[in-house]
């Protein structure tokens, strides 16, 4: 088994909405160094067991990049960036809900959006090597998996995310009511400057950004089957037409729509090659 992605423990799943369990495999060809990994708008935590710390760009013209440590929090994006597959390496972690970093690391989305933090910044060195020590020791993977999970549950200690009433209210409803930002102040009950501040601190994002990330996720999702036109899931998706869907696409994934098509990875619809 090379990797797992599920849903969380039971005493996760008001925090996390999934987990995963990576082992490292083989770089396809000597062209694929470099990929693209568009957003999901959550914040993550991912710890890598071996090889040197991760390079990641901000964006396809970066040539620099930065250096990533074993364990990180990557915060919320609204668009994509690039990281270095030259070394790849196994890893688990969580996709967090909106209000869990305020709950699990103390800290609320906002303060983390848009970069990677260590995860030894929030919770101490020592946590985080305790941790990396009890992952290496385990060799299986869904024990590696498991173990993260414990780690998660005891820095949660019973907590429910950190949200404002009106936004829990607003985010609890169902998926795809609400189209346009307006409708979604008025559904609060909050003063539009109000409403988005509230919004941004649970979420690192915009509420703009966040509704513009559920129509593309809609749109890969129903671009993963190739019998679909683009004007059709442009139509599908909540898009005026394809030029609009094509324009946004090129802003938050870094290609065209049909690039993704030809690039990304089938099991990772996120990750495309550079």
């Amino acid at each position: 088994m090379h990797s797992i992605r599920r849903n969380p423990k039971t005493f996760l799943d008001r925090l996390v909405s999934s987990v995963w369990a990576q082992a490292p495999l083989p770089v396809a060809g000597p062209g694929e160094r470099r990929e693209l990994v568009l957003p999901t708008g959550s914040t993550h935590v991912a710890l890598r067991f071996h090889g040197p710390p991760i390079l990641v760009f901000d964006d396809a013209a970066d040539r620099r990049g930065h250096g990533v440590e074993f364990a990180s929090v990557g915060g919320a994006r609204a668009r994509y960036h690039v990281r270095d597959v030259s070394a790849p390496s196994g890893s688990v972690g969580a996709m967090l809900r909106p209000g869990a970093c305020q709950a699990l690391l103390g800290v609320p989305e906002s303060a983390l959006a848009g970069h990677h933090t260590p995860l030894s910044a929030l919770v101490g060195s020592a946590e985080v090597d305790a941790l990396l020590e009890r992952l290496h020791r385990c060799r299986r993977l869904e024990g590696r998996l498991s173990l993260f999970e414990d780690w998660l549950i005891g820095r949660a200690q019973g907590r429910l995310p950190v949200l404002h009433p009106a936004l829990q209210a607003v985010l609890g409803t169902t998926p795809g009511r609400f189209d346009r930002v307006g409708d979604m102040v008025e559904a609060s009950g909050l003063s539009h400057r109000h409403w988005i501040a509230v919004f941004r601190h649970a979420t690192g994002l915009a509420p703009s950004e966040w509704l513009q990330l559920q129509r593309f996720e809609k749109a890969i999702g129903l671009a993963a089957d190739p019998s679909f036109a683009w004007a059709d899931i442009a139509a599908g998706s909540g898009f005026s037409d394809q030029a609009h869907l094509a324009n946004v696409f090129r802003t938050i994934a870094g290609v065209t729509p049909s690039q993704w098509r030809l690039r990304h990875d089938p099991g990772a619809p996120r990750h495309v090659r550079a």
